[in-house]
C-alpha cells in the first residue's frame, strides 16, 4: 500500500478500480487556406455543432449536478458567442488566411492566455473555460466529435488535469472519485464534482504511470488522500468513515417533512435558492417551505437579444404554479459584475462588481425594468409571489423603483390585464443599505440579506480571488452587526428579514442567526435538510425575538406602494 496526501476539493469515500485517463493531443498545423471562404464555413458549422454538443452537456450537468454544474456549461456556450473572441477567429481567416483550426488554436491561445496572466483566480478559471471551448472546436473540426469515453465499470477516474467538459462526459453512475495531479477547489472540474457528489482530490504526486492503471484505489476526499493498492486495514477503516456519512444523510432524509421549528417551540421559514424554473423539482423534493431566492438572471443570459415579458411571464407563472401557493420570491435581474449579456451593450469597467449592475441598470433603463415588473404582476395571479431589489444603497432607489413598478400596474390595469399585487423587499447586500435600513423598512415588506456580497463590500475583499480568500470572512464581527442593525430594524417596522447568501447555510451559525431574530433562511436545495435539523436543534431561549408580522397581513400605518 502507498499512500498520497494532496487536497480533497470534493468530499467522500471511494475504493476502487483506477481509470487513467489521457486526453488526446491536436496540434494544429500552421497552413495557408487555399479558400477563406470554406474556411469561414467550415468554422461556423464546427461553433454550431459545439454549441449543441454544449447543449446537452448542460443537460447532463444538471441530471448529475443541478442548476450550478450547468451553468458552467452556459458560460462555456457564451464565449462561442463573445464578439471579440470570434472577430478574432475571423480576422485570422480572412486576413492572415489561415486555416479554422489554427485560427482557433491561436485564439484560445490568445484570450486563455491573457485571462490567465491577470492573476486572479476567477479570470483564471475564465481562461480555461475559453481553452475548454477552443480544444472542443478544435476537435469537431478535425473530426474527433463528442464520442463519450465510457468506463467499463464503476472506477476512479485518474489524469493530470481535467476540464468541466470532460469531468461531465463520464457517467455519474460510473465515476466513483476522480484524482488529478493539478487543479484547485476553485476549478470548474472541482466544483462539478462536488455539485455531482463525486469524491475529487487534487494529488500532484501521484503517479499516473500505465502501471497503475486498472490497480485497487482508494479516495479520501475528505482528508484529501488517495491509496494505491490499499491493505486491509484502510478499507476498513474508509469503510467504516464511508457508512457513518451513508447513516447521516439517511438519518437527513428522514427530516424531509418534518417543520423548521426550533426546541424552543420558534417556527422559521426554510427556503430554497433557485436559478430557473427546472430546478423547482429539487427543491420540493429537498423540503424546501418556498423559494427565497429565484434568480431571474437565466431569461438574460441564455439569449442574443432582451427577453419579452410574455417569455418572463410564463418562466414566472410556471414557478408559481408548480409551489402550489408556497412563497416565491424572485429577485429582479442582477446582470452586471460577473453575469454580462453582449446586447446590453454595457461599458467595460475597472471595477464591475462595483459599477453599473442590478438595480442601477433598471434605473437607468426603466422600459427594460417595467417589462419585467409587468411579466412578474401578470405572474402573481397564479401564486404566492414576492420580489425583491438587489444591490440598493439608498431610499431613493426604492422609492424610484417603486414608481415604476407603480407604472407597471397602471399599465397592465390600463390593458386590462389581470394582476395582483405583491409584496415588495430590498435585498441588503451593501453596507449602506444595513447602516439606513430603518428608512429602507419603511419604504418595503421585507428584507433578504444577501451575506456574499456584503461581505466582500463589507471587508474590501474579493469574494472570487482566491488569494483574498484569508481576508473573506462572512463570520467577520462587522458583517455579524451589520446583520444584527438590519433584523433590529427590520422588526422595529413591522417587517420580516431573511438571509439567501451562503452563509445562511453555514449550520454553525444556525442558532446564532436565528437568537438575532432572523425569521427565514433560504439556501441551495441540498442544504435544506441540513439547515432543518440545525433549526431543529436549536434553542433560542429567553433570547427569543418578538415576532415580526406574517405575511400578508398589514402593517400598523398600511401598505407602503
Amino acid at each position: 500500500m502507498v499512500k498520497f496526501s494532496g487536497n480533497g476539493v470534493s468530499g467522500g469515500i471511494a475504493v476502487g478500480k483506477l481509470f487513467l485517463f489521457r486526453k488526446e493531443k491536436r496540434e494544429a498545423e500552421n497552413r495557408r487556406a487555399k479558400d477563406a471562404g470554406r474556411e469561414e464555413e467550415r468554422f461556423e458549422a464546427a461553433r454550431a455543432e459545439a454549441s449543441r454538443q454544449l447543449g446537452e452537456l448542460r443537460k447532463k450537468a444538471f441530471r448529475d449536478a443541478g442548476e450550478e454544474g450547468a451553468g458552467i456549461f452556459e458560460a462555456h456556450q457564451m464565449i462561442l458567442e463573445d464578439e471579440e473572441f470570434l472577430g478574432f477567429i475571423h480576422a485570422e481567416i480572412a486576413e492572415r488566411q489561415a486555416s479554422a483550426e489554427y485560427a482557433v488554436a491561436q485564439a484560445g491561445d490568445k484570450f486563455a492566455g491573457m485571462l490567465a496572466a491577470i492573476g486572479d483566480e476567477r479570470l483564471r478559471e475564465r481562461a480555461a473555460d475559453v481553452r475548454d471551448v477552443a480544444e472542443r472546436l478544435a476537435a469537431i473540426l478535425s473530426g474527433g466529435g463528442d464520442a463519450e469515453e465510457l468506463l467499463r465499470e464503476p472506477m476512479i477516474l485518474a489524469a493530470e488535469e481535467l476540464t468541466p467538459s470532460e469531468t461531465a462526459r463520464f457517467p455519474k453512475e460510473k465515476l466513483l472519485a476522480v484524482v488529478t495531479r493539478r487543479g484547485s477547489e476553485h476549478s470548474h472540474a472541482a466544483i462539478l464534482a462536488r455539485t455531482m457528489g463525486v469524491p475529487a482530490v487534487v494529488c500532484p504526486a501521484l503517479p499516473l504511470s500505465p502501471e497503475a492503471n486498472g490497480k485497487e484505489a482508494a479516495v479520501d476526499g475528505d482528508a484529501g488522500e488517495v491509496y494505491l493498492e490499499p491493505d486491509e486495514g484502510a478499507k476498513e477503516a474508509l469503510g467504516k468513515k464511508r457508512a457513518e456519512r451513508l447513516e447521516e444523510e439517511r438519518r437527513l432524509r428522514l427530516l424531509r417533512e418534518e417543520a423548521d421549528v426550533t426546541l424552543d417551540g420558534r417556527r422559521v421559514r426554510l427556503y430554497a435558492n433557485i436559478g430557473r424554473p427546472s430546478d423547482v423539482d429539487v427543491a420540493l423534493r429537498s423540503g424546501a417551505g418556498g423559494i427565497g431566492l429565484f434568480r431571474s438572471e437565466f431569461l438574460y443570459l441564455e439569449r442574443s437579444d432582451f427577453p419579452t415579458e410574455e417569455e418572463q411571464f410564463r418562466a414566472y407563472r410556471e414557478v408559481l404554479e408548480r409551489m402550489g401557493g408556497k412563497k416565491v420570491i424572485v429577485r429582479t435581474m442582477d446582470i452586471g459584475a460577473d453575469k454580462t449579456a453582449g446586447y446590453f451593450g454595457l461599458d467595460k469597467e475597472e471595477n464591475p462588481a462595483m459599477g453599473c449592475r442590478a438595480i442601477r441598470i433598471c434605473l437607468s433603463r426603466p422600459e427594460l425594468f417595467k417589462t419585467q415588473m409587468r411579466a412578474l404582476y401578470r405572474a402573481s395571479c397564479y401564486g404566492n409571489l414576492a420580489v425583491m431589489f438587489p444591490m440598493v444603497a439608498s431610499a431613493w432607489e426604492v422609492k424610484k423603483l417603486k414608481e415604476l413598478a407603480a407604472e407597471a400596474r397602471g399599465e397592465l390595469a390600463a390593458a386590462s390585464v389581470p394582476f395582483r399585487e405583491a409584496e415588495l423587499g430590498v435585498m441588503v447586500e451593501t453596507p449602506a443599505a444595513a447602516l439606513i435600513s430603518d428608512e429602507l423598512a419603511e419604504e418595503v415588506d421585507f428584507f433578504s440579506v444577501g451575506t456574499n456580497d456584503l461581505t466582500q463590500y463589507a471587508l474590501a475583499a474579493d469574494r472570487q480571488n482566491a488569494k483574498l480568500e484569508a481576508f473573506y470572512q462572512p463570520r467577520h464581527t462587522a458583517v455579524l452587526r451589520l446583520i444584527g442593525m438590519t433584523v433590529k430594524n427590520a422588526h422595529a417596522a413591522g417587517i420580516w428579514v431573511g438571509i439567501c447568501g451562503e452563509l445562511a447555510a453555514d449550520v454553525s451559525m444556525t442558532e446564532t442567526f436565528l437568537r438575532m431574530g432572523v425569521d427565514e433562511l433560504s439556501v441551495s436545495p441540498s442544504m435544506i435538510l441540513r439547515v432543518r435539523k440545525a433549526i431543529r436543534e436549536a434553542d433560542c431561549g429567553a433570547q427569543r425575538p418578538a415576532p415580526c408580522r406574517e405575511d400578508g397581513m398589514i402593517r400598523k400605518g398600511g401598505r407602503k406602494r
